[in-house]
């Protein structure tokens, strides 16, 4: 077999394959022993069939389009890890010349990852938000704590603002009650906006055994996105009663003794959370500033699919789970059709270029990713899909996909790299200490979003 390889484009290559007639008898022979199991011909036993009569019984061409289609693969294969090439997608395969008893030639074009060259990245600089923790945070942490331990008593008034009021709802749409437009027994915080668009409006001021009747939008249920004319009647009015911010609540809701402590340990929890932000806002930042220095040519192709992948599963997974359709998703966020095409097609080139630039680094600074570093990665994506850690590895390994989360692992590796060797200051001039805790956790952040960002390269088991 000889092959030779003409670049179309930085991510596109067209190769030229000849193959000697002799290379194909494999695939001859397994073609006739495919026909022999296919058909019958009398006077000879199924399976027996000498080939000089199933080329006069059948054609010649019949024979070898079989035995071409079957060696193809393997040809191009060979060609591919010839030229040491690394193909994106399916090729575009071409049969240019088939000579009986000669010769088989023929083309193929795919595209390949381009090559990328990595400059020196330890002068990266980014700015981050500060870790400040305020007395206003604390008192609002404390206060939602406060919230949750609230008791409720019935009161003989009308409903006001944070009042809990028990209602029954009938919802109708073109004057007919919906099947599953009616609940009964309905708890509801007024002023949450948990519930329907105008139900505090119209809940205020009602007692127990009034009514009112209001329209509203529905969120769900068989009308998702109608308007329906909605009756809310109030069975009970209860006010929420908070406890008195002292030691006893403390003590009540929380391991501590007395609210000082509680308070101290609101205040290190939030900069805890702060700095884990904190770091996941260095990462992103410093990835930005990577981009910003390497040229990526991204194939049109994969660009392609990747934006058809996202617009899948945003339309046909997420947003059907809500009972939303992409118009009145579009709508709610305030976007006209174009500008969700224009950021769909830039979110998509950032992820392909993303998982591009890591690839490369993975390879440049040699990384390896250890058992350890899988099995903890397989822990965290089991989680965020809902599946148990054996169900997810199941579904991981039936599916062939160990080499995908390797290779999201390695990309994190990669990319805590750039994070280490860059600048990062908060907004007050201070040079931020990422230490190796907070950078595996954002390395792991940049990875899952690496992965989610390229879906048209690299399947994934379904959670």
């Amino acid at each position: 077999m000889k092959s030779a390889v003409e670049t179309l484009n930085p991510t596109r290559v067209r190769l030229t394959v000849e193959v000697p007639f002799e290379e194909l008898k494999d695939s001859l022979d397994a073609a006739y022993k495919k026909i022999n199991q296919q058909v019958t011909v009398k006077g000879f036993r199924k399976g027996k069939i000498p080939a000089r009569v199933i080329d006069q019984r059948f054609g010649r061409g019949a024979v070898l389009e079989e035995a071409v289609n079957d060696a193809l693969p393997k040809f191009y294969t060979e060609a591919v890890n010839e030229a040491e090439l690394n193909p994106l997608g399916q090729p575009e395969v071409d049969i240019t010349e088939l000579k009986d008893n000669e010769l088989l030639s023929f083309t193929a074009e795919v595209d390949v990852r381009p090559t990328i060259e990595i400059p020196d990245y330890s002068g990266i600089e980014v700015e981050v938000d500060a870790v400040e923790v305020t007395d206003e945070d604390i008192e609002k942490s404390v206060q939602q704590l406060r919230d949750r331990f609230a008791s409720t008593s019935p009161v003989e008034r009308a409903a006001e603002d944070g009042d809990v009021v028990t209602i029954d709802l009938e919802a109708k749409v073109d004057g007919e009650v919906l099947e599953d437009g009616v609940a009964k027994d309905v708890s509801y915080t007024i002023g949450s906006g948990e519930l329907l668009d105008g139900i505090d409006d119209a809940v205020k001021g009602l007692s127990a055994g009034e009514e009112a009747t209001f329209t509203s939008e529905l969120k769900g249920g068989s009308a998702a996105g109608r308007e329906a004319e909605v009756t809310v009647k109030v069975t009970q009015v209860a006010a929420r009663e908070l406890p008195e911010l002292d030691d006893e609540f403390a003590q009540l809701a929380s391991e501590f003794d007395t609210l000082e402590e509680l308070k101290a340990d609101s205040r290190k929890r939030l900069a805890n959370m702060k700095q884990y932000d904190q770091a996941t806002q260095a990462q992103e930042r410093v990835l930005d500033k990577l981009l910003e220095l390497v040229e990526v040519p991204v194939p049109e192709k994969l660009l392609e699919d990747e934006i058809n992948t996202r617009k899948h599963n945003l339309e046909h997974h997420q947003l059907a789970q809500m009972g939303l359709t992409l118009d009145r998703y579009l709508e709610i966020q305030g976007k006209t059709a174009e500008e969700f095409e224009t950021e769909t097609r830039e979110a998509a080139i950032k992820g392909i270029k993303t998982q591009f630039v890591l690839d490369e680094l993975v390879n440049k600074e040699k990384l390896n990713v250890n058992q350890e570093e899988l099995t903890e990665h397989l822990m965290r994506r089991a989680a965020s899909s809902g599946m148990s850690p054996d169900q997810f590895a199941q579904a991981v390994v039936e599916g062939g996909q160990v080499p995908m989360l390797v290779g999201e692992v390695a990309r994190g590796k990669a990319l805590a790299l750039v994070v280490e060797a860059a600048t990062v200051k908060d907004t007050n001039g201070e040079i931020v200490d990422l230490d190796d805790e907070e950078e595996s956790e954002e390395a792991e952040t940049s990875t899952d979003a690496s992965a989610e960002a390229t879906e048209a390269t690299e399947e994934k088991p379904e959670a």
